[in-house]
């Protein structure tokens, strides 16, 4: 009786040695997160300097790419290429190469000023609206996007969060929704007026409401928050 003939498995890439499919295999198992260089020598069991040489041959042959991300930003964080980074390791439209995009955030929140204060009392569908309509924005905001850009001037005291009574400047709006009103008389062009977080980076982070101490966005790991303390 003959011996069955085993199926072949899956071809190996000639140009990619042992070691290299090891730490491949490692960085794809971590997807949209990835993982970094510091990482991934507490889970592979190989000297330092091979992974290290693993690392640039995956590069050079783009199977792996080297992603920015928003803490921990002086370790080399990595990706394997058939993934994009989950907005929770780049900040999302916020960030661009890991950096907080202060300017676009700042046009954003003096346009949602600006849409606030020409109607008085404005919900966040008719904000988000009127931020599309104004082709202000390359790309198209979230609603949870411009909530938090609104949030963010709820903290800087310039716009307050109310509900409405159905009534008076609150008649075209269900009862009970959440909405928002300026503080204060700013003109068009004027100068904002300063809130309590103004001066320090969380005033103008948009991820200010997902940071906490323990978690990925954390006061502990942003370069900014760091360069204002030492400043």
């Amino acid at each position: 009786m003959s011996a069955k003939r085993k199926r072949p498995g899956p071809a190996a890439d000639p140009g990619v040695t042992e070691h290299e499919k090891t730490v491949h295999d490692v960085i794809r198992s971590k997807k949209d997160m990835g993982v970094s260089q510091w990482d991934l020598k507490r889970e592979i069991n190989i000297a330092e300097n091979i992974i290290t040489k693993c690392i640039k041959s995956l590069v050079s042959k783009s199977l792996v790419k080297e992603v920015k991300i928003i803490q921990n930003r002086g370790r080399k964080h990595y990706m394997s290429v058939e993934f994009e980074p989950s907005s929770e390791i780049t900040g999302g439209a916020w960030y661009v190469e890991g950096s907080l995009d202060t300017e676009f955030i700042n046009v954003l929140k003096e346009q949602c000023w600006r849409k606030i204060y020409a109607v008085k009392v404005a919900t966040l569908e008719g904000i988000a609206d009127a931020i599309k309509r104004s082709n202000v924005c390359q790309i198209e905001l979230t609603k949870q996007q411009v909530e938090e850009i609104v949030k963010a001037l709820v903290l800087d005291n310039e716009v307050m969060e109310v509900k409405s009574t159905g009534t008076g400047e609150f008649a075209s709006i269900p009862v009970g929704k959440v909405c928002y009103k300026c503080i204060g008389k700013r003109g068009y062009g004027g100068e904002p007026k300063l809130g309590a977080l103004a001066s320090i980076p969380c005033g103008v982070c948009p991820q200010i409401s997902r940071c906490t101490p323990d978690g990925i966005i954390s006061p502990n790991t942003c370069a900014y928050y760091q360069k204002w303390l030492d400043f």
